[in-house]
């Protein structure tokens, strides 16, 4: 299922929240109603936490993480690690890093097992990153981008991709992340793919802007309620092949 929702009257919801399988952070101090859309999708399943990082409200861009573990930059105070290690699931590490690039979630994306970062990240940070999360790391650029995190989203049944991707490059990360790729756009046009949505594997949060195409490919892609991509392949292959027999 994909929801729309804003904060503050801004559309880049993939940067005041972090989504992954295990939990859900939100930036403090938006309004309720923000907080609540995520809260009533997903609290059956994974805690919701509003949470601050190293003062900022964009949670989203700054840190990265998946159902492993969470990577947050130096600038965090301990108070804030504090209260993440409390609201998370034991389950989940939570790591410190010193990177020079600290906006973690414009420079890495990444899944429960594959993550793609920035050509210039640290060799170190890529270790850390290896070890908290438990991924395969490959340094990547999308549509001539590095920050990989900006322009892509994608959980393990699917993503989304900058909107002038090429098939190549598409088809080459595809492989790389073993899931499906497409090239997109979210809040009606926006080539800011990870800055303007989160997903997981059962639930996409995009802007109020987003259009019901936008949405659809969206759906479609990361598998969320009934469609499935798959279904041309699946239910209509057979009598394809018949027809043509």
């Amino acid at each position: 299922m994909a929801v729309r929702v804003h904060f503050e009257g801004n559309n880049e919801v993939g940067v005041f929240s972090a989504l992954t399988n295990a939990y859900c952070l939100v930036a403090i101090g938006g309004s309720q109603n923000f907080y609540s859309v995520f809260e009533g999708e997903l609290s059956e399943s994974i805690p919701v936490v509003h949470a601050s990082i190293g003062g900022c409200r964009i949670v989203g861009r700054l840190c990265v993480g998946n159902r492993h573990g969470l990577l947050v930059p130096n600038t965090t105070t301990d108070q804030e690690l504090q209260h993440l290690r409390n609201s998370l699931p034991d389950s989940v590490k939570i790591q410190r890093v010193e990177e020079r690039l600290s906006a973690l979630g414009n420079v890495i994306s990444c899944n429960d097992y594959v993550s793609l970062v920035h050509p210039d990240l640290d060799r170190e940070t890529e270790e850390i990153l290896a070890d908290t999360l438990k991924v395969e790391v490959f340094r990547q650029t999308i549509a001539g981008n590095v920050l990989v995190g900006t322009y892509c989203s994608f959980s393990n049944r699917g993503g989304l991709v900058h909107p002038k991707t090429k098939i190549q490059d598409q088809d080459e990360l595809s492989s790389l992340l073993q899931v499906p790729l497409v090239a997109g756009t979210v809040n009606r046009g926006s080539d800011v793919i990870g800055a303007g949505m989160v997903v997981n594997d059962w639930s996409a949060f995009c802007g109020l802007d987003t259009t019901s195409t936008e949405m659809s490919v969206i759906e479609s892609v990361f598998k969320l309620g009934d469609q499935q991509p798959s279904a041309i392949v699946t239910k209509m292959r057979a009598s394809l092949v018949e027809s043509v027999s």
